[in-house]
């Protein structure tokens, strides 16, 4: 009986026209429009402006890409230096090759910046965003699948991939593999949900959220890596990658404990955007204004309102009604004193 696996793709290149358009970068995009999205759901939920995340993006999202392709090319450099290499191959980002620890380090630099440019505390930004960063990650996953690569081992499971390809040295790989990047990609998801649940949970601030994104990631890369089989450096039996967890994964988590003891709970709304707060403001006492003529119109009493439980009309009547008994009972009065 055949074993259906998971099939290699047909393509990781659309043509329209002379112009290609590359899965690979697709599946960036998507990642990182998906994180702008949640990330500004959870600031405005925390107090925050609606277009904050997305202004501090534009600085994050560029040294992100930089950040990642750089950590990838020095780590990895040997596939672009050296006898037989061509090192302007370093530039070709479309055919994959970005580490994350790279994005994360030099993206944080970027987001720094629009954090100072907006005067946001720069943890807090990072809480807000870090469900998006992990998805965001699922996302781009996605795209090693379509250019065939950063899989695992052999294997005979039912969900192995399927590989096909011809390597830059000419060496053909066929066989059936970990799907790496599915693994990744899963665990990824895991990760988005396990922050958004802890924050909801325990209100996570001052950076927290973040540590817990990077220390939970870092569990499920140093098993996906161990799995794979591309070309890597190895130190004492471990890839580079696998020590880099390890040593994040320690680092977020002594974070997490110290800034929990000194800061627990999260910042205050009023602190994080000064910005958004002050217009929230301005709009609250801009709509008490245009409300206070409406509120003085409406404390005098109109002609047709009530005196005293009583329609002025209907007293009005009244006191015509017994002016005449009155000017009849006087004159009964006189002619019993006076009789004729």
């Amino acid at each position: 009986m055949d074993i259906a696996y998971i099939p290699s793709p047909s393509r990781g290149v659309l043509y329209l026209g002379p112009i290609p358009l590359r899965a690979y970068a697709f599946c960036i995009i998507l990642g990182v429009v998906a994180a702008v999205w949640l990330g500004s759901k959870r600031w405005v939920a925390r107090g925050g402006a609606k277009h904050t995340v997305g202004d501090i993006a534009v600085w994050a999202v560029p040294f992100g890409l930089v950040g990642g392709r750089l950590y990838h090319v020095i780590t990895d450099h040997q596939l672009y230096f050296g006898e037989g290499k061509n090192p302007w191959n370093a530039f070709k980002i479309w055919e994959g090759g970005l580490g994350i620890w790279g994005a994360v380090a030099l993206g944080a630099v970027g987001a720094w910046i629009g954090c100072r440019r907006r005067g946001v505390p720069l943890p807090a930004y990072a809480d807000a965003i870090a469900p998006g960063i992990v998805l965001a990650q699922a996302m781009g996953r996605w795209g090693n699948y379509f250019n065939q690569e950063l899989y695992g081992r052999a294997t005979t499971l039912p969900w192995g991939l399927e590989i096909h390809k011809t390597l830059p040295d000419g060496e053909v790989v066929n066989g059936v593999f970990h799907p790496t990047f599915l693994y990744e990609s899963i665990w990824d998801v895991a990760v988005a949900l396990l922050v958004i649940w802890a924050d909801r949970r325990w209100r996570l601030g001052h950076g927290r959220a973040f540590a817990l994104y990077v220390a939970a990631y870092t569990v499920g890369r140093f098993w996906t890596e161990w799995l794979r089989i591309d070309e890597a450096h190895v130190y004492f039996g471990l890839r580079l990658n696998d020590w880099t967890s390890i040593v994040v994964f320690i680092g977020a988590v002594v974070y997490f404990v110290v800034v929990g003891k000194k800061r627990p709970g999260r910042e205050d709304p009023a602190s994080i955007d000064p910005a958004a707060h002050a217009e929230a403001q301005e709009k609250d006492a801009a709509q008490e204004e245009d409300a206070a003529p409406k509120k003085a119109e409406a404390a005098v009493p109109k002609p047709s309102e009530t005196v005293d439980g009583e329609k002025p009309s209907r007293l009005l009547d009244e006191k015509a009604a017994a002016e005449p008994a009155d000017e009849g009972a006087e004159k009964a009065g006189k002619d019993a004193t006076n009789p004729i």
